[in-house]
C-alpha cells in the first residue's frame, strides 16, 4: 500500500451535468489516487473543506481506454473516481459553489 498524504489524495473535481445533479443531495464526484482507499478519501475531505463530515464514499476504477493513432496503438491512463455523501448538518464544499 502506498504512503498517500491527505493533500495528494484528491486530484481534482469532476464536473458534468450528472454530478451537478448529484449536488443537490450533498453528493460530490472527485478524481481521486489510483491507491486511495475509501477511509483516506473520507479523511482527506474531512481536512481540505472545514466544516464538512462525510456520510459514505464510493469509488470507482476505471480503466484507460484502447487508442490508436496510426499503425500504433496505445492506452490511456487509468484513474479512479469518488463520489462522496456529506451528512444533512455538513457545509457545502465551496469550490463547488456558483458552478
Amino acid at each position: 500500500m502506498a504512503n498517500i498524504q491527505y493533500y495528494d489524495v484528491i486530484l481534482k473535481p469532476v464536473i458534468t451535468e450528472k454530478s451537478m445533479d448529484l449536488m443537490a443531495d450533498k453528493k460530490y464526484t472527485f478524481l481521486v489516487h489510483t491507491d486511495a482507499t475509501k477511509n483516506q478519501i473520507k479523511e482527506a475531505v474531512e481536512k481540505m473543506f472545514e466544516g464538512t463530515k462525510v456520510k459514505s464514499v464510493n469509488t470507482m476504477n476505471l480503466e484507460g481506454k484502447k487508442k490508436r493513432r496510426g499503425m500504433t496503438f496505445g492506452k490511456t491512463a487509468k484513474r479512479k473516481k469518488a463520489i462522496v455523501q456529506l451528512t444533512e448538518d455538513s457545509k457545502d464544499i465551496e469550490i463547488f459553489e456558483g458552478l
